[in-house]
């Protein structure tokens, strides 16, 4: 069975080496990363594995294009591979290896396998304060707004890509942070079978976060927007 584990980067260097070596210790796999025109060093740490590791591979970017369009990027890639297994994972360090055999083992039973990170008390504990509060907040607003009960904005999940179509994935065309949410919104309304696994979540101990403050005004009020137009439409249809 083909396994591809795609991770999306930018201005990692300080977190590339050690989670490939981890990643390498606890799971056969293939790796693909996607870069954004990373400036600090990134670009060189992957092309170092590229020429060392048969099994990993780079593609590069022309700038910062969103990770929603890099996952799309990536996850097109790996069909066009025919690989039987994607999973797609931060590159910040913040999502354990430790995990990646407990998903892939559900994915004979499940058509997608989703991390959640809210089946454990105090998973976020590491985290600072506000951004708990915020990503309960969403998680929430998620689960009342769309009846979304899954963790659905972590990127820390698997495709069994024999039961999941292609064109479905790309069904959600944001290129930002909501591509994750709306991404599973959609699978969920194709009726696909969704599993999950619970996790702790550690904070980054290296680099900085690329989510600014403009990201997450944009991800509620994109959210807002889209369960107004579902609720519309819905309405509409009846």
């Amino acid at each position: 069975m083909k396994r591809l584990i795609i991770i999306p980067v930018y201005n990692e260097v300080k977190n590339i080496k050690q989670l490939f070596l981890r990643i390498r210790k606890s799971f056969k796999s293939d790796l693909l990363y996607i870069n954004d025109n990373s400036t600090d060093g990134t670009t060189e740490e992957i092309d170092s594995l590229v020429n060392k590791f048969k099994n990993v591979y780079h593609i590069k970017r022309s700038g910062k294009l969103g990770v929603g369009s890099a996952h799309k990027v990536g996850i097109k890639w790996g069909y066009k591979k025919k690989y039987d297994l994607i999973i797609t994972m931060d590159g910040d360090g913040t999502h354990d290896p430790k995990y990646l055999n407990k998903i892939s083992n559900n994915s004979d039973k499940y058509d997608l396998v989703l991390t959640n990170r809210f089946l454990i008390k105090n998973s976020l504990k590491t985290w600072p304060l506000l951004r708990i509060i915020l990503t309960h907040t969403s998680h929430l607003l998620l689960k009342n707004l769309l009846g979304l009960k899954h963790d659905t904005s972590g990127a820390f999940r698997l495709f069994n890509t024999n039961k999941v179509r292609l064109k479905d994935l790309l069904l959600a065309n944001d290129n930002d942070y909501a591509y994750f949410w709306k991404s599973i919104f959609y699978l969920k309304e194709k009726n696909y079978n969704i599993g999950e696994i619970p996790i702790i979540l550690p904070a980054r101990i290296a680099g900085s976060s690329k989510m600014s403050f403009w990201h997450i005004i944009r991800g509620f009020l994109s959210l807002f927007v889209f369960a107004l137009l579902n609720i519309f439409k819905k309405n509409y249809s009846t």
